[in-house]
């Protein structure tokens, strides 16, 4: 079988699968639990767990191995778990080789506890904020209805007093989308150091075009990123990392991209259920679409399987003329397929429903980056 592993290749291992503490009305994986039976224990066995850690060092081809833990809520699992995880880790780690933990969460479980250990064994972490208070607790409940933002900011400011520095990921919404400043400026004030804008886009259904009323309006997206990234360039440069701002910028020294939705093929991010479940991405799990499963076969065996290798291919091969053509397609490349339902102005289908606001945001961020490229 051809060897197709993507080199930098991530997996989200999802070590209590879809169980959460919050019920965030936008969270597009909490339905995900229906795929398996309420029996079934959502918590990864330690066989399971074994088999990810020793069969990712096997895949990986670079001397640094990451380890992604998502969710649901991945704290869930509890500190014992990640400890267990972490010796793991080091027992089966190859010669010549290092790992890294990164682990996504909503921030509302974090104690000292958890900062210290995240703090001991070098964890990275992203946390859930999407702006001030009112902008956050419109969408991110707990099963109380209660708005989650005093805890998830106390969870931040107690890792900052650990020195572990959380990444924030703001899902961007039709509500705080029209507060660029005055969302970009509370995660200044926090002291944040890396931000990841992402656009909350939810599809009524697979007959239509339509999407919700929380769905970010594609062109004031594009406007809500030129808006941060002025004041960014103004201000920021070298003290605080967005995301989209690194991606564009990586097409000025003519590097891949890093960040998933931006590649050329896609295949790259797949998921690990907490029963071993594999599946291509964590956008695309499904009933009856895991790939097998990782006590039964390897990570290797699935990454270089036939049906990944397809679901990589498809996003280029489906990429409509409309794309093709355009002068910021090397800073896009049609963003993520599960975005592409609307039709193009030349009437194709498979346009990406954001990409008036990416069209807009690349080529307003594009002289800063032939600026820089041209130093160089």
């Amino acid at each position: 079988m051809e060897q197709i592993i993507p080199n930098d290749f991530q997996v989200f291992i999802k070590p209590v699968g879809a169980c959460c503490n919050l019920r965030c009305s936008y969270c597009y994986y909490l339905e995900k639990a229906e795929i398996y039976q309420p029996s079934v224990k959502t918590l990864m066995d330690e066989a399971t767990l074994e088999n990810c850690i020793r069969q990712q060092y096997a895949a990986s081809t670079g001397n640094t191995v990451f380890f992604t833990w998502h969710g649901g809520e991945p704290l869930l699992a509890g500190i014992d778990f990640y400890e267990k995880a972490v010796s793991l880790q080091k027992r089966f780690l190859p010669e010549g080789k290092i790992f890294l933990n990164g682990i996504q969460t909503n921030g509302t479980l974090i104690t000292k506890e958890w900062c210290k250990f995240f703090a001991d064994n070098e964890f990275r972490v992203g946390m859930s904020i999407d702006g001030p208070r009112f902008f956050h607790d419109k969408y991110r409940q707990n099963k109380q209805k209660k708005g989650s933002y005093e805890k998830a900011i106390a969870g931040f400011k107690m890792l900052r007093e650990y020195d572990v520095i959380p990444e924030i990921l703001c899902v961007v919404n039709y509500l705080n989308v029209t507060a660029p400043l005055l969302v970009y400026h509370s995660f200044r004030i926090l002291g944040a150091e890396y931000i990841t804008f992402l656009p909350l886009v939810k599809r009524l259904n697979s007959a239509t075009e339509a999407v919700s009323q929380d769905t970010v309006p594609a062109l004031e997206f594009g406007y809500f990123l030129a808006e941060i990234f002025d004041d960014w360039k103004a201000n920021d440069i070298g003290k605080i990392k967005i995301q989209i701002f690194e991606e564009a910028l990586r097409t000025a020294f003519h590097q891949e991209h890093t960040l998933c939705i931006f590649k050329e093929r896609c295949g790259g991010v797949p998921v690990v259920e907490h029963n071993g479940d594999f599946y291509s991405c964590d956008h695309y799990v499904e009933k009856d679409q895991s790939i097998g499963n990782i006590n039964e076969n390897s990570f290797a065996y699935f990454l270089n399987s036939p049906k990944q290798n397809e679901f990589g291919l498809n996003k280029q091969k489906y990429l409509p003329n409309y794309c093709i053509i355009c002068e910021v397609r090397n800073m896009c490349h049609g963003e993520c397929p599960k975005n592409r339902f609307i039709t193009a102005p030349n009437g194709e289908s498979g346009l990406n429903y954001l990409c008036k606001g990416y069209k807009y945001f690349f080529n307003h961020c594009k002289p800063f980056v032939n600026a820089v490229a041209s130093l160089f």
